[in-house]
Order: structure tokens, then C-alpha cells, then sequence
């Protein structure tokens, strides 16, 4: 899987308007509506929180990778923010995040979203690439960056 196939330039916002993690989860939804990637947004907001309740999906070095799984979407998809400012998301590390990336995947999607998941995290895992994106001004500049790293 290419996060080129999961990815698209009109679902990363750069900065995010929420100042807090719920609203940014419910933001980056927002933005998979706005896009038809979801029919339902308000039950994948509640799948998202419900996990996001369970374990922290901060998980350090500035990054969170809120994630779930709902009927509401057909397949894999992603949403990319970046807050205004360094964002508490209660992280692994007690660090405030600078990148939030939401994956949603149908309920029946268990091995693509473990896909996924692990290639966002093996990407951002690069520290010099972690700072450069997080340095990113806008939502093209982030594409292109994680695209490139993602194939």
C-alpha cells in the first residue's frame, strides 16, 4: 500500500483551527466529509474517540495517530493537520503534538489499517524527517513530503 492511495492533498489541513484534541479529531473528520470519504461523520468521530479513550494515540516525538475503524467508510483513508501550535494529546512522552494523522479503515480493513499504521509510524520514526515536516507550511508541502517517503 502507497499512502499515495490513502492520501489526498484536500485532506490535510495545515494549520488546524481546533486547539484541543477532540475537536482536532472531530475536525479531521470534518475534512473526510467535506471530501466524501465518509458517510456517517459522526459515527467515525465516536469510533475514533472510543479508541482515543481506551490508549492515547500520542505517540511521541510530536506525532499522534488517532485511528479507528467504522462501516461509515469504504476503504482506508487519512487526514493530516497541523495544529497552529504544539497540541497536548496526552502523548506517550508528555510532549505536545505537531503532527495529527487520522486513519480511518472500514471494520473489515484489519490488515490495511495495520498497514497503515505502521508505515505512517516507520516514515515519521526519520527524526530529520519528522522536523522537516513539522516545519511544513502548508498542506502540498506535507503531500509531497510524505508521499515521496510513502510509496
Amino acid at each position: 500500500m502507497n499512502l499515495s492511495d490513502i492520501l489526498s492533498v484536500e485532506c490535510i489541513r495545515s494549520p488546524l483551527e481546533s486547539q484541543d484534541k477532540q475537536d482536532a479529531i472531530n475536525e479531521l473528520v470534518d475534512l473526510l466529509a467535506e471530501h466524501d470519504k465518509v458517510k456517517e461523520p459522526e459515527a467515525l468521530k465516536d469510533a475514533v474517540w472510543s479508541r482515543e479513550q481506551t490508549r492515547t494515540t500520542g505517540i511521541g516525538h510530536g506525532l499522534a495517530i488517532p485511528h479507528g475503524k467504522c462501516d461509515c467508510i469504504s476503504t482506508p483513508t487519512l487526514a493530516i493537520g497541523r495544529p497552529s501550535t504544539p497540541m497536548d494529546f496526552e502523548s506517550m512522552d508528555s510532549q505536545p503534538v505537531e503532527l495529527i494523522v487520522l486513519l480511518a479503515s472500514p471494520t473489515s480493513s484489519t490488515k490495511e489499517h495495520i498497514e497503515a499504521l505502521a508505515q505512517v509510524s516507520r516514515i515519521m520514526n526519520n527524526p530529520t524527517f519528522r522536523q522537516e515536516i513539522y516545519q511544513a507550511e502548508d498542506a502540498e508541502k506535507i503531500y509531497e513530503m510524505l508521499v515521496s517517503q510513502g510509496s
